[in-house]
C-alpha cells in the first residue's frame, strides 16, 4: 500500500476549527478523552494534543476519531498533517489551570534547568520523544492530589 504523504501547516487557523468541532462533539456524545484516545489506538495525552492540534494523527487514528466525532472526511485529513504548534498565544496565559503551569515553571524552571544539567550534562528535555501522564491519588492530609509525570528522552548539546 502506497505511504500517504506527510504534509504540514502554517496557519493553525483549520485545526483550531477542527479542534472546536471535535470538542463539541465530545460533549455532546457525552465521551471522556480516553474513550476517544481507545478509539485512536493511542495514549490520551497524545491523542488529546492531537485534538487539540499540537501533534498528527496517524491515518487510522485519525479516521478513527472522526468516525467517532462524527467529523468528515476533511477533518481526518486535517488531523495529520503536521500543525503549526503552541497552544498559547502571546503573553501569559490567562485561564487558571495553564497558569498554574506557567507559574510552577516561572517558580521552578531554573531549578529543574539545575537539577537536569547536574543530573544530564549539557542538553535538553525532548519533547518530541516524550510522553506525559496524569493520574489522580489521595492526599494523605484530605482531598486529592494530581500526579504529573514528564518523560521525555535527554539529549545532549553536542559541539560542532
Amino acid at each position: 500500500m502506497p505511504q500517504i504523504m506527510l504534509h504540514s501547516q502554517f496557519d493553525p487557523t483549520a485545526r483550531q476549527a477542527i479542534a472546536v468541532a471535535a470538542v463539541e462533539a465530545k460533549i455532546m456524545k457525552d465521551l471522556s478523552w480516553k474513550q476517544i484516545a481507545d478509539a485512536s489506538g493511542l495514549s490520551v495525552a497524545f491523542t488529546t494534543a492531537a485534538i487539540l492540534g499540537q501533534h498528527p494523527l496517524p491515518e487510522g487514528a485519525a479516521k478513527a476519531v472522526a468516525e467517532l466525532l462524527d467529523l468528515d472526511e476533511h477533518a481526518a485529513l486535517l488531523l495529520q498533517a503536521v500543525p503549526t504548534r503552541g497552544s498559547i498565544p502571546g503573553g501569559i496565559p490567562t485561564d487558571p489551570t495553564i497558569y498554574r503551569f506557567y507559574e510552577m515553571l516561572q517558580v521552578y524552571g531554573t531549578t529543574l534547568k539545575a537539577l537536569v544539567h547536574e543530573e544530564f550534562g549539557d542538553g535538553i528535555i525532548s519533547a518530541i520523544n516524550f510522553k506525559l501522564d496524569v493520574k489522580k491519588v489521595a492526599d494523605p492530609e484530605g482531598g486529592e492530589r494530581a500526579v504529573i509525570t514528564l518523560d521525555g528522552k535527554y539529549l545532549p548539546t553536542k559541539p560542532f
